[in-house]
């Protein structure tokens, strides 16, 4: 008798388990933009830790439930982060727009190649000036092993402040947005193109998406520092193991 309760409470926590794995539902969705058609891209959804390809049309099709959070990116539209709600997934076709990748977010980054033509009373030009080493300079080490990073790497919070003032422009864009597309930006400013495609073994596409990825996780922003290089070097490198682990939709090229 005992044996047969206990079988009958193993069956009874297995069907809610497998009924919590099966809640999530394939959510029918298109990716639209106002100007340019969007035929190619990556959706993610974080909790599921499964992606698709977007395809033609801008349609895609992944496994998702309310309260998941999505990444959208695609080439040279800005990506975004989504938390479903009940009414997203309720949707026949869920359309989730994307902007274009804004000029002027390359503006808000320091140029390596300012040069002082006279003194004035602002004192962020100079700031902003990039110096050769010197005599008195502290001593660039040639011998260790190189992190991949631009000598002159650009400033997070500098870029948060910049962005923020940006995009605050016409929308009330949440703290949120505005850090994730900090640090990608932070992010690409400060490491190579090689880091991404051969140290990450990255495709050119997944770029962004990475870096949100990344971005999504608190740890990120512990990292920020110039000190603290090492630490994002060894943070996004983990984070490269979990994201080539992610299940990849059959229907992705």
């Amino acid at each position: 008798m005992k044996n047969s309760l206990k079988i009958l409470i193993l069956c009874f926590f297995c069907q809610i388990t497998f009924g919590q794995n099966d809640s999530r539902r394939s959510l029918h969705g298109q990716v639209v933009n106002a100007s340019l058609p969007i035929e190619s891209g990556y959706v993610m959804n974080i909790n599921a830790k499964t992606r698709t390809f977007i395809g033609s049309g801008g349609l895609f099709d992944i496994m998702a439930k309310p309260k998941d959070t999505l990444l959208f990116s695609g080439m040279a539209f800005q990506s975004k982060k989504i938390v479903l709600t009940e009414k997203d997934c309720s949707q026949i076709l869920f359309s989730v727009s994307l902007d274009l990748v804004n000029n002027q977010l390359k503006e808000v980054l320091v140029h390596k190649d300012l040069k002082v033509k006279s003194l004035d009373k602002n004192s962020q030009q100079y700031v902003d000036m990039q110096f050769e080493d010197d005599n008195q300079s502290t001593a660039k080490n040639t011998v260790m092993y190189s992190d991949q990073t631009i000598k002159y790497g650009t400033d997070f919070v500098r870029i948060f402040k910049d962005v923020k003032k940006l995009l605050r422009k016409n929308d009330d864009v949440k703290e949120e947005v505005i850090s994730d597309i900090a640090f990608t930006e932070y992010a690409k400013d400060n490491f190579t193109h090689d880091f991404f495609n051969k140290t990450l073994n990255l495709k050119d596409d997944e770029i962004d998406l990475f870096l949100m990825y990344c971005s999504n996780d608190p740890e990120s922003k512990r990292y920020l520092k110039p000190d603290d290089k090492f630490h994002l070097i060894e943070f996004m490198i983990n984070k490269n193991n979990e994201f080539k682990n992610v299940t990849v939709s059959k229907n992705e090229k």
